[in-house]
């Protein structure tokens, strides 16, 4: 199984676009995937139709993940006609503030739940926006990350801190986490002086660490999530993002184990 996980802690910058366009690409490949919301405000799993989830009664999510010992997180997956979801649930809410009151490996919690969850080629875990303890989490249970940006200083800035953070979780955890795409989300040609100048600075930030891929605006992309899918659904209307996604989905290919 292969885990890859959607962060980035400024809102607004594509990341659940992105995890339901590259579940998508990487199904239409043939792959077997499953996706997971750990956003607690659940954009992921209302956006895909599944609000009756997201509002449901405990066990949920955020049980999985404050006791992954005590609750089967296959038992939580829900069939969506292209991919399976983990949806998130309004509980989650409580989660990180749980996790820091429980003190005991509270940053990786999630490794547990994705160890339970051995039936997928590829895993996608839509991350929340923020650097707090679920984003570590999803963090360290990946350890391979996209990098969803927009072409705007404030994208940098963003960039720079969750540098900082990784650096932080590796040398306090002994891990290695990997960047393996950056996606500079919502482009419009033609670019003005500040996108122009954002987009330089991300390629040769990323120069040969990982490839930058830029999805344009499309109404398509925003028509396909209105009617709850991506645009490789049956019924989504044809995009030249399609095949953006798939190079995307190709990459990760190359680097799966």
């Amino acid at each position: 199984m292969n885990s890859f996980a959607i962060t980035q802690q400024k809102g607004g910058v594509g990341k659940t676009t992105n995890t339901i366009n590259i579940a998508g690409a990487l199904a239409a490949r043939g792959h077997h995937v499953l996706t997971i919301d750990a956003d607690p405000q659940g954009y992921l799993t209302n956006t895909l139709g599944f609000r009756d989830a997201y509002q449901s009664d405990p066990p949920s999510l955020y049980n999985a993940i404050n006791s992954p010992h005590d609750h089967d997180p296959t038992t939580l997956i829900v069939e969506h006609p292209e991919f399976d979801v983990l949806p998130a649930n309004i509980d989650m809410f409580r989660l990180e503030q749980d996790l820091i009151a429980s003190g005991r490996r509270p940053r990786q919690r999630m490794e547990d739940v994705l160890d339970q969850l051995d039936d997928y080629d590829y895993v996608l875990i839509d991350a929340p926006p923020s650097l707090g303890p679920i984003n570590d989490n999803v963090l360290l249970a990946a350890q391979d990350i996209l990098i969803p940006v927009e072409a705007a200083d404030s994208s940098v800035l963003a960039i720079e801190h969750l540098l900082n953070q990784i650096e932080s979780l590796e040398r306090d955890y002994g891990v290695q986490i990997t960047e393996q795409a950056l996606l500079i989300s919502n482009v419009n040609y033609p670019l003005d002086n500040e996108q122009a100048d954002a987009i330089e600075w991300f390629r040769d930030t990323f120069d040969g660490r990982a490839p930058v891929f830029e999805v344009r605006n499309r109404a398509a992309v925003k028509r396909s999530l209105a009617s709850e899918g991506s645009i490789f659904g049956e019924e989504a209307e044809d995009t030249d993002m399609t095949t953006v996604y798939d190079d995307i989905a190709a990459a990760l290919e190359e680097v799966s184990d």
